[in-house]
């Protein structure tokens, strides 16, 4: 079904696993393509409730494949191929609209455009080795995958110049200490603790958490009073849900609510 991507499920959680570990899951042409695919069937499938993105072979991605791009110069101009450009953008945008949650957990580098996409997720989980490099300056380039608006929304506009001017690598206790990350465990937990988390999420009231993440998402599109009604419309959809009347439920009878994700 893919070459490049490996799909699991684990229950209401999904998983998409980048495997190309001979190119540390660079993000060439064909898996660009194998992820965005994946997520449209991720997104479309009304039975995962949370998604992790990840990368085997100890890496998350090591970014854009640039030997892909030899012999593909224009003049003196190294640049690459624009129809992976326009790919890898839809790419990132996909992620970052995904209508459930997503983690990304990074064991190893998340590099260039591989660390976008780790950005674009909502959250990102790390093992105690991984290491991240906003890596375009590193080569007199500037970040081209959304990063510069992904990447100050996630640690704060001066630690993102800083990150992105000097194109440093973050260890993991750093990449916490700056907020990139939400979570660092002990290289032998991080799938036990990145899943257990995704569980969490799976289990919550999907149509809710799915209109609170649109709405957190677009709000610097609007003013206040704007962005009241757009609650007032997603509190409409999430009004008519199963879960919302397990919740009502459940709060009158001092229980758990047993969210069904409909």
């Amino acid at each position: 079904m893919f070459k490049f991507l490996e799909l699991e499920r684990h229950g209401a959680v999904g998983v998409i696993a980048l495997n190309r570990p001979e190119a540390r899951n660079a993000l060439g042409m064909g898996i660009t393509i194998e992820l965005r695919r994946a997520l449209r069937e991720a997104a479309a499938d009304t039975t995962m409730r949370a998604l992790i993105l990840t990368g085997r072979g100890g890496a998350f991605s090591a970014g854009a494949d640039v030997k892909e791009w030899a012999g593909k110069a224009a003049g003196d101009n190294p640049w690459p191929d624009m129809n992976w450009v326009e790919e890898s953008l839809k790419l990132v945008q996909q992620v970052h609209e995904m209508p459930k949650p997503t983690i990304a957990m990074v064991d190893g580098a998340a590099v260039g455009a591989g660390l976008d996409m780790a950005l674009a997720c909502d959250f990102r989980y790390a093992s105690e080795k991984s290491k991240f490099i906003c890596s375009y300056t590193n080569v007199g380039f500037n970040p081209d995958c959304g990063g510069t608006w992904l990447l100050p929304r996630v640690i704060g506009l001066e630690a993102a110049k800083l990150f992105a001017f000097t194109g440093e690598l973050w260890t993991a206790p750093v990449a916490l200490e700056k907020r990139l990350v939400s979570h660092v465990s002990p290289n032998d937990r991080l799938w036990e603790d990145t899943l257990a988390f995704a569980q969490k999420l799976a289990s919550g009231p999907t149509v809710a958490i799915a209109q609170t993440k649109k709405l957190l998402n677009t709000a610097h599109k609007r003013s206040l009073s704007d962005q009241q009604l757009e609650e007032v419309a997603a509190g409409k959809i999430c009004g008519q849900t199963k879960d919302h009347a397990e919740g009502l439920a459940a709060a009158n009878e001092r229980r758990a609510p047993r969210f069904v994700g409909a």
